[in-house]
């Protein structure tokens, strides 16, 4: 957690405006707790948005193929790793064979 000072400074290891020798950071100088809890409640917020945008980009399969590629060198090392576009016309056609829960 940040310390904020009487003089309104953040605590000089984050390199916040109003520190004499640090960069500011861009964010408005903070002269009463309220402005810290501002500034915490934003960070949540970043964190939180972070949080869905991973989870959506996994839900979408996104990174399946550096999942796949990761999986095939941790597990089968002497295997050849299929080129992106083999592992997702590879993953489509199994898509079609065995559609499951899908609705189209």
């Amino acid at each position: 957690m940040t310390a904020v000072h009487n003089s309104g400074d953040i605590d000089a290891k984050r390199g916040a405006p109003g520190v004499s020798g640090r960069p500011a950071t861009g964010l408005p100088e903070l002269c009463t707790s309220g402005g810290a809890a501002l500034l915490l409640a934003a960070r949540a917020v970043r964190r939180g948005a972070g949080a869905v945008r991973w989870y959506m980009s996994q839900l979408m399969g996104d990174s399946a193929y550096e999942t796949y590629v990761a999986h095939q060198r941790r597990t089968h090392p002497d295997a050849e790793v299929l080129t992106e576009r083999q592992f997702w016309r590879q993953k489509m056609d199994d898509q079609d064979r065995n559609p499951g829960a899908r609705c189209c």
